[in-house]
Parts: structure tokens; C-alpha cells; sequence
């Protein structure tokens, strides 16, 4: 075999050596990612913001090439997963599915839910339809990633089908197993919202921000998933650029909450607030009030709350024993209902999650029953759900 031809094999028509090829690799899976995680989810399945015409068809084009998924398609799916979080319905619940399923197996899950024809057409509603779009990228989905490949050993001989069988793992693995699966497993939480999303780390720049899931499930049509001044989200930071080029257009971010000192009753503004904030709200009671009350409870029995109470159930007490199986949340149970002041601060807690939840009444009874809940509290005797209602009613959303 001819040496230009072994040449031609290994190599393509650049002939880039392996750094070359790993700094090539880093660039097309960042921008597949951005490409997800801009566009396919903040832009189209949560409308957090719109991309000039020529910024959003690239990213078009780009998942066309890259990823052969459909715009309509995976706003659906993904709609759907917030709709029906953490149920049978859920497309790729860990809870129901199963953690190695979605982790390894992630990319199934997705076609299997393309399948479901009624709910793309109910959750798919307001994506790209125009001719390029039918013709094109629906009409030939396949033909991208193809198109790719074929590049690739063009351009790079084997290393090319090499990097082209990553990149083609790249979105299935990340997106697909670790976000939908890890991040509904494992990691921190900044809320405590009514799934089991989590962050799992403050920043990981080669998954474009969607590493902050709980954060995203908290506030799910904001454009910035960073919360914390130590988390960094590289997605917004990529929005924030297009933006001073005038090829981004931020519709919504989640509003930063403010508390008014001396509030002596919550009115409009407090509920303005807490339906916005209203995991933050449950987050501030189950760190200033039950987490609290659970160590002094340790403390009088002279023991580690570990002991007391395993940490499966102390998670139950956040959460009410929504995901604990019926053995372990009958025990948990009888533990709270064992330690009265424990059982009334689980009691405040649930009354409170029913007020802000509640979506079958006016915007006026919803404010009287908040009103009575905060003077239930404050004539309840125990400080901290004092101190917590004082400052609930002092909640108010900061000016954009």
C-alpha cells in the first residue's frame, strides 16, 4: 500500500497530530453542548431567551450535524419531564427507571419517548416549522450525523471516525445519562424543591451550566442557572456575550429576592414573592427552623443526630417521606409523632407547602390564608417559627 495513501488513512487531509485532535475534540463538544443547552433548552423548550435568526440556525444546523435530534422533538420530551417529574410518566426518572438505566442508558430513553407521538404533539408546541426544518432536519434527521462521518475520515483519516464516535456518545452520555440521571441521584441542593433535582457540582464547563439541575427545577424558564456567587454557570456566560453582540435577547431570569424588615402582616408584595420563591421559602424553614430543632432533639437525648435519625429519613422529614419506600416512611412517622415539637414544625411546614402550592384559589384567599398561617406561628410559642414568620412576611421580589 502506498505510503501517501496510509498516510491519507491515518491522517485525512490535515494530517493533525493528536493534540491537534484533542484541542479539535474539546471545541465541536463544546459547541454540540452549547448547542443543547442554549438553544434546544433555554431557548426552545423554556423560552429563557431568544437568539438573533443566524445564531439559532447555526444551533440548528449544529445539532442537525452533530446529534441528529429534532428541535421539536426534544423541547417536548423535556417539557414533559417537568411536567410529570419523578412519575411513571417522567421519561427518564431515576425514581421509576432506575439510576443505571438512565445513566447508561439514557440515550434509549430518549428515542423510546420520541415514540409517544400524542405527547410531542401536546408538550412540542411553538419549535421551528418551516421548510428547512420539515424537509431537512425532521425529513432527514439521520443525515447529519452521516454527513459528519464522513467529513471526518476526510478530513482527519481514523483519528476523524475516532473523534466522530465521541462526539456521537458525547450528548447521550452527559446529557442524557448524567444530567437526567446523576442529577436527579446525587449532589447538593440549594432548594428544596417538590423532585429530587440536585447540582451536581458548582461549575463544570464541558456540560455548559446544566450540571446546576436543582437550580434549574427551581426557577425552570430562567436563562442563568447559577444561584451562588460560587457557582458558575459557563452557559449564561456564553448568553451574556451574544447579548453585548446584540445576538442574544435575555427574556427571563429568576428574580432576586429581598426581605423587608417589620412587616407586621404579608400582603401583596410578600405573595407576589413567595410564588416566585416559594422553594426558597420551604429551603429557609428546613434550615432555620426544622434543622435546628432536629439537633437540639439529638442534643437532649446525648446522642449524634445520626444515630437519633439515618440520614434516608432525616432526608424524609425535608421532603414529608415523598420518596421513601412504606416501611421507612411508617417509621419515620412514628419518630415524629414520638417528639411533639418535632410533629408541630412538620405539621407548620405541610400547612405552609399547602398555601404556597395551592393553585384552585384567588390570588386574595390565597393572601388570608398566608396571613393566618404567619399569626398561627407567631402565637405558637417556639421561637424559631417566630423568627421565621417575621421574616416571611418581610419577603418581596427586588427590582429588576
Amino acid at each position: 500500500m502506498p505510503a501517501s495513501l496510509i498516510d491519507f488513512l491515518a491522517g485525512g487531509l490535515l494530517q493533525f497530530g493528536w493534540p491537534a485532535m484533542l484541542l479539535y475534540l474539546l471545541v465541536v463538544t463544546q459547541v454540540t453542548i452549547f448547542t443543547v443547552t442554549l438553544y434546544l433548552h433555554r431557548s426552545q423548550a423554556h423560552r429563557g431567551v431568544d437568539f438573533h435568526p443566524v445564531i439559532a440556525h447555526f444551533f440548528r444546523f449544529w445539532s442537525w450535524l452533530t446529534t441528529s435530534m429534532i428541535t421539536r422533538e426534544w423541547a417536548a420530551i423535556h417539557r414533559k419531564h417537568h411536567a410529570r417529574c419523578e412519575t411513571p410518566e417522567d421519561p427518564h426518572s431515576p425514581m421509576h427507571k432506575g439510576i443505571g438505566t438512565v445513566l447508561w442508558k439514557g440515550g434509549d430513553l430518549y428515542r423510546e419517548a420520541r415514540l409517544d407521538r400524542a405527547s410531542i404533539e401536546q408538550y412540542g408546541k411553538g419549535c421551528p416549522d418551516d421548510w428547512v426544518e420539515r424537509t431537512l432536519y425532521t425529513g432527514h434527521a439521520n443525515l447529519g450525523v452521516i454527513l459528519l462521518l464522513a467529513l471526518s475520515f476526510l478530513l482527519f483519516g481514523a483519528k476523524g471516525v475516532a473523534a466522530w464516535a465521541i462526539q456521537m456518545a458525547w450528548i447521550p452520555f452527559w446529557a442524557a445519562g448524567v444530567i437526567n440521571g446523576l442529577g436527579h441521584w446525587w449532589g447538593y441542593r440549594n432548594f428544596e424543591t417538590t423532585d429530587t433535582a440536585t447540582n451536581l457540582t458548582p461549575w463544570a464547563v464541558w456540560i455548559g451550566g446544566e450540571e446546576l439541575h436543582n437550580n434549574h427545577h427551581a426557577f425552570p424558564s430562567s436563562a442563568r442557572f447559577a444561584m451562588r456567587k460560587w457557582e458558575f454557570d459557563i452557559g449564561w456566560a456564553a448568553i451574556r456575550l451574544l447579548q453585548a453582540l446584540k445576538l442574544a435577547k435575555v427574556l427571563r431570569v429568576a428574580p432576586s429576592l429581598d426581605v423587608r424588615p417589620n412587616i407586621a402582616m404579608p400582603d401583596g408584595e410578600t405573595l407576589k414573592a413567595l410564588v416566585a420563591h416559594r422553594f426558597q421559602a420551604m429551603t429557609d424553614y428546613q434550615r432555620n427552623v426544622l434543622k435546628p430543632a432536629l439537633r437540639e432533639e439529638a442534643a437532649a437525648a446525648g446522642a449524634r443526630l445520626r444515630a437519633l435519625l439515618p440520614r434516608k429519613l432525616r432526608k424524609g422529614i425535608v421532603d414529608d417521606g415523598r420518596w421513601l419506600g412504606p416501611d421507612a416512611r411508617a417509621q419515620l412517622q412514628a419518630w415524629i409523632d414520638a417528639r411533639p415539637r418535632i410533629r408541630t414544625l412538620v405539621d407548620y411546614r405541610a400547612q405552609l407547602a399547602q398555601v404556597l402550592e395551592s393553585r384552585s384559589v384567588d390570588a386574595n384567599e390565597r393572601l388570608q390564608r398566608l396571613q393566618a398561617w404567619c399569626a398561627e406561628a407567631e402565637a405558637s410559642g417556639v421561637r424559631a417559627l417566630q423568627e421565621y414568620a417575621a421574616r416571611l412576611k418581610g419577603y418581596a421580589l427586588q427590582p429588576a
